[in-house]
Protein backbone atom coordinates (compact mmCIF):
# COMPACT_ATOMS: atom_id res chain seq x y z
CA UNK A 1 0.00 0.00 0.00
CA UNK A 2 3.06 2.16 0.40
CA UNK A 3 3.80 2.60 -3.04
CA UNK A 4 0.61 3.27 -4.83
CA UNK A 5 0.38 6.70 -1.82
CA UNK A 6 3.92 7.73 -2.89
CA UNK A 7 2.33 7.69 -6.43
CA UNK A 8 -0.31 9.37 -5.88
CA UNK A 9 1.35 12.04 -3.99
CA UNK A 10 3.63 12.90 -6.66
CA UNK A 11 0.66 13.04 -9.39
CA UNK A 12 -0.78 16.02 -6.53
CA UNK A 13 2.47 17.92 -6.26
CA UNK A 14 2.93 17.98 -10.18
CA UNK A 15 -0.64 19.22 -11.07
CA UNK A 16 0.15 22.81 -9.99
CA UNK A 17 2.71 22.79 -13.06
CA UNK A 18 0.86 21.16 -15.23
CA UNK A 19 -1.98 24.02 -14.63
CA UNK A 20 0.21 26.83 -14.58
CA UNK A 21 1.61 25.71 -18.08
CA UNK A 22 -1.51 25.35 -19.64
CA UNK A 23 -3.48 27.48 -17.29
CA UNK A 24 -3.96 31.81 -17.98
CA UNK A 25 -1.21 33.26 -19.92
CA UNK A 26 -0.81 35.88 -17.11
CA UNK A 27 0.68 33.37 -14.62
CA UNK A 28 3.17 32.57 -17.47
CA UNK A 29 6.91 33.40 -15.49
CA UNK A 30 8.14 34.09 -19.00
CA UNK A 31 5.98 37.22 -19.00
CA UNK A 32 8.14 38.90 -16.65
CA UNK A 33 11.59 37.64 -17.63
CA UNK A 34 13.71 40.61 -19.73
CA UNK A 35 16.63 39.21 -22.00
CA UNK A 36 17.46 42.25 -23.68
CA UNK A 37 19.86 44.16 -23.64
CA UNK A 38 22.18 42.28 -22.26
CA UNK A 39 24.34 43.99 -19.56
CA UNK A 40 27.63 44.09 -20.47
CA UNK A 41 30.36 42.05 -18.64
CA UNK A 42 33.07 44.22 -16.90
CA UNK A 43 35.92 42.29 -15.50
CA UNK A 44 36.62 43.02 -11.50
CA UNK A 45 40.53 42.16 -11.02
CA UNK A 46 41.37 41.63 -7.20
CA UNK A 47 42.78 44.95 -6.58
CA UNK A 48 42.63 46.22 -9.68
CA UNK A 49 40.76 48.54 -11.60
CA UNK A 50 37.90 47.21 -13.31
CA UNK A 51 37.91 46.62 -16.96
CA UNK A 52 35.87 49.21 -18.27
CA UNK A 53 37.53 52.17 -15.89
CA UNK A 54 39.83 54.64 -16.60
CA UNK A 55 42.73 54.53 -14.66
CA UNK A 56 44.07 57.76 -13.48
CA UNK A 57 47.05 57.34 -11.64
CA UNK A 58 48.66 53.47 -11.38
CA UNK A 59 51.46 54.41 -8.89
CA UNK A 60 54.16 55.33 -11.58
CA UNK A 61 52.01 57.35 -14.88
CA UNK A 62 51.00 60.69 -14.15
CA UNK A 63 50.22 61.94 -17.25
CA UNK A 64 46.46 61.99 -16.79
CA UNK A 65 47.01 64.87 -14.18
CA UNK A 66 48.24 68.39 -14.09
CA UNK A 67 49.09 71.15 -11.58
CA UNK A 68 45.77 73.40 -10.76
CA UNK A 69 47.49 76.25 -12.38
CA UNK A 70 48.25 73.87 -15.70
CA UNK A 71 51.93 72.93 -16.36
CA UNK A 72 53.47 69.76 -15.00
CA UNK A 73 52.04 67.80 -11.45
CA UNK A 74 54.42 69.11 -8.46
CA UNK A 75 54.15 66.76 -6.05
CA UNK A 76 56.44 63.98 -5.78
CA UNK A 77 56.07 60.88 -6.98
CA UNK A 78 58.02 57.59 -5.51
CA UNK A 79 57.14 54.03 -4.11
CA UNK A 80 53.74 53.86 -6.14
CA UNK A 81 52.52 57.06 -4.37
CA UNK A 82 52.07 60.65 -5.44
CA UNK A 83 52.72 62.68 -2.42
CA UNK A 84 51.73 66.24 -1.96
CA UNK A 85 54.49 68.62 -1.62
CA UNK A 86 53.29 71.22 1.36
CA UNK A 87 53.52 74.69 -0.42
CA UNK A 88 52.84 73.69 -3.97
CA UNK A 89 49.80 73.77 -5.38
CA UNK A 90 46.92 71.08 -5.64
CA UNK A 91 46.66 68.91 -8.61
CA UNK A 92 43.54 68.16 -11.62
CA UNK A 93 42.63 65.63 -13.99
CA UNK A 94 43.18 66.83 -17.63
CA UNK A 95 39.65 64.85 -18.86
CA UNK A 96 36.41 66.40 -17.50
CA UNK A 97 33.83 64.42 -15.04
CA UNK A 98 30.22 64.11 -14.64
CA UNK A 99 28.37 61.46 -13.11
CA UNK A 100 31.24 58.85 -12.00
CA UNK A 101 32.34 55.78 -9.85
CA UNK A 102 35.37 57.32 -8.52
CA UNK A 103 38.12 54.74 -6.23
CA UNK A 104 40.75 56.50 -4.51
CA UNK A 105 43.35 55.61 -1.86
CA UNK A 106 45.37 58.19 0.53
CA UNK A 107 47.12 58.07 3.37
CA UNK A 108 48.24 60.87 6.19
CA UNK A 109 51.85 61.51 7.55
CA UNK A 110 52.38 59.01 9.83
CA UNK A 111 53.95 61.50 12.44
CA UNK A 112 51.68 63.65 13.94
CA UNK A 113 53.47 65.46 16.74
CA UNK A 114 52.50 69.22 16.83
CA UNK A 115 49.45 68.53 14.53
CA UNK A 116 45.87 68.47 15.61
CA UNK A 117 42.52 69.05 13.89
CA UNK A 118 42.73 70.74 10.68
CA UNK A 119 46.24 70.87 10.97
CA UNK A 120 46.82 66.76 10.70
CA UNK A 121 46.50 65.13 7.43
CA UNK A 122 44.67 67.66 5.51
CA UNK A 123 43.51 67.51 1.48
CA UNK A 124 40.82 66.55 -0.06
CA UNK A 125 39.17 65.08 -2.88
CA UNK A 126 36.92 67.37 -5.31
CA UNK A 127 34.24 66.91 -7.58
CA UNK A 128 33.90 68.57 -10.66
CA UNK A 129 36.73 71.03 -9.33
CA UNK A 130 34.00 72.44 -6.92
CA UNK A 131 32.47 70.03 -4.34
CA UNK A 132 34.85 68.99 -1.79
CA UNK A 133 34.82 65.26 0.20
CA UNK A 134 37.23 65.73 3.01
CA UNK A 135 40.95 63.99 3.43
CA UNK A 136 41.95 64.47 7.07
CA UNK A 137 43.96 62.43 9.77
CA UNK A 138 40.31 61.69 12.01
CA UNK A 139 42.11 58.97 13.90
CA UNK A 140 41.32 59.95 17.74
CA UNK A 141 41.97 64.05 16.45
CA UNK A 142 38.74 65.45 17.58
CA UNK A 143 37.51 68.49 15.01
CA UNK A 144 34.48 69.83 13.39
CA UNK A 145 32.31 66.65 12.47
CA UNK A 146 31.64 68.55 8.99
CA UNK A 147 35.32 68.92 8.56
CA UNK A 148 36.66 65.49 9.37
CA UNK A 149 37.33 62.64 7.21
CA UNK A 150 34.57 61.18 4.77
CA UNK A 151 32.21 64.97 5.58
CA UNK A 152 31.10 67.59 2.80
CA UNK A 153 33.01 69.80 3.70
CA UNK A 154 31.66 72.27 5.75
CA UNK A 155 28.02 70.85 4.91
CA UNK A 156 27.21 66.93 6.11
CA UNK A 157 28.75 65.04 8.62
CA UNK A 158 29.57 61.27 8.05
CA UNK A 159 27.72 58.85 9.31
CA UNK A 160 30.42 57.35 11.29
CA UNK A 161 34.13 57.71 12.16
CA UNK A 162 35.84 54.67 9.71
CA UNK A 163 39.45 56.38 9.95
CA UNK A 164 42.84 54.07 9.98
CA UNK A 165 45.27 55.03 12.24
CA UNK A 166 48.21 57.88 10.79
CA UNK A 167 50.04 56.34 7.91
CA UNK A 168 48.07 53.70 7.20
CA UNK A 169 46.30 53.38 3.59
CA UNK A 170 42.38 54.28 3.05
CA UNK A 171 40.15 54.19 0.62
CA UNK A 172 37.15 56.08 -0.84
CA UNK A 173 34.91 54.29 -3.50
CA UNK A 174 32.30 57.09 -4.09
CA UNK A 175 29.42 57.37 -6.32
CA UNK A 176 28.89 61.12 -7.73
CA UNK A 177 25.55 62.45 -9.45
CA UNK A 178 26.42 65.73 -10.94
CA UNK A 179 24.07 68.89 -10.83
CA UNK A 180 22.03 69.44 -13.62
CA UNK A 181 21.18 73.18 -14.66
CA UNK A 182 18.47 73.86 -16.89
CA UNK A 183 18.93 76.16 -19.96
CA UNK A 184 18.32 79.68 -18.27
CA UNK A 185 20.76 78.28 -15.59
CA UNK A 186 18.43 77.41 -13.22
CA UNK A 187 19.27 74.33 -10.69
CA UNK A 188 16.74 71.45 -12.44
CA UNK A 189 18.63 69.03 -9.23
CA UNK A 190 21.42 69.19 -6.92
CA UNK A 191 24.41 67.01 -6.98
CA UNK A 192 24.21 63.85 -4.53
CA UNK A 193 27.14 61.70 -3.24
CA UNK A 194 27.69 58.14 -1.81
CA UNK A 195 30.81 57.14 -0.23
CA UNK A 196 32.21 54.23 1.44
CA UNK A 197 35.35 55.04 3.75
CA UNK A 198 37.73 51.73 4.27
CA UNK A 199 34.36 49.92 2.85
CA UNK A 200 32.31 51.48 5.45
CA UNK A 201 29.05 53.84 4.39
CA UNK A 202 29.63 57.42 5.44
CA UNK A 203 27.14 59.35 2.78
CA UNK A 204 24.26 57.62 1.90
CA UNK A 205 23.12 60.00 -1.30
CA UNK A 206 23.13 63.08 0.70
CA UNK A 207 22.19 65.80 -0.99
CA UNK A 208 24.36 68.88 -1.24
CA UNK A 209 23.70 72.09 -1.02
CA UNK A 210 26.09 73.63 -3.35
CA UNK A 211 29.86 74.33 -4.13
CA UNK A 212 32.16 73.87 -1.14
CA UNK A 213 32.58 77.24 0.69
CA UNK A 214 34.99 77.80 3.39
CA UNK A 215 33.36 80.95 4.92
CA UNK A 216 29.37 81.12 4.13
CA UNK A 217 26.72 79.35 2.82
CA UNK A 218 27.16 77.11 0.18
CA UNK A 219 24.93 78.17 -3.14
CA UNK A 220 24.86 76.80 -6.92
CA UNK A 221 26.24 78.25 -10.34
CA UNK A 222 25.64 76.58 -13.41
CA UNK A 223 28.87 74.88 -14.89
CA UNK A 224 29.67 71.67 -16.96
CA UNK A 225 31.39 68.88 -16.35
CA UNK A 226 34.86 69.54 -14.66
CA UNK A 227 37.86 67.82 -13.42
CA UNK A 228 38.40 65.73 -10.32
CA UNK A 229 41.27 67.73 -7.97
CA UNK A 230 43.66 66.40 -5.27
CA UNK A 231 43.72 69.43 -2.81
CA UNK A 232 47.75 70.48 -1.61
CA UNK A 233 46.81 71.89 2.33
CA UNK A 234 49.87 71.92 4.00
CA UNK A 235 50.63 68.45 4.60
CA UNK A 236 52.07 65.55 2.72
CA UNK A 237 49.17 63.54 2.29
CA UNK A 238 49.59 60.15 -0.62
CA UNK A 239 47.86 58.90 -3.39
CA UNK A 240 47.51 55.51 -5.24
CA UNK A 241 45.33 53.36 -7.15
CA UNK A 242 42.81 56.03 -8.43
CA UNK A 243 40.65 55.07 -11.24
CA UNK A 244 37.43 56.23 -12.64
CA UNK A 245 34.52 54.92 -14.18
CA UNK A 246 31.94 57.26 -15.83
CA UNK A 247 28.55 56.60 -15.14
Amino acid sequence: MIKPLLVTAGLLAAIPVFAQAGGDPARDPARTEVWKPVPASVATPAGGAPSDATVLFDGKDVSAWESEQGGPVPWRLADGALTVVPGSKGIRTRQRFCDIQLHVEWRTPAATAGFDGQNRGNSGVFLQDLYELQVLDSYNNPTYANGQAGSIYKQAMPLVNASRAPGQWQAYDIIWKAPRFSPGGGLVSPARITVLHNGVLVQDDTVLAGRTEYIGAPSYAPHDCAPISLQEHDSAVSYRNIWVREL
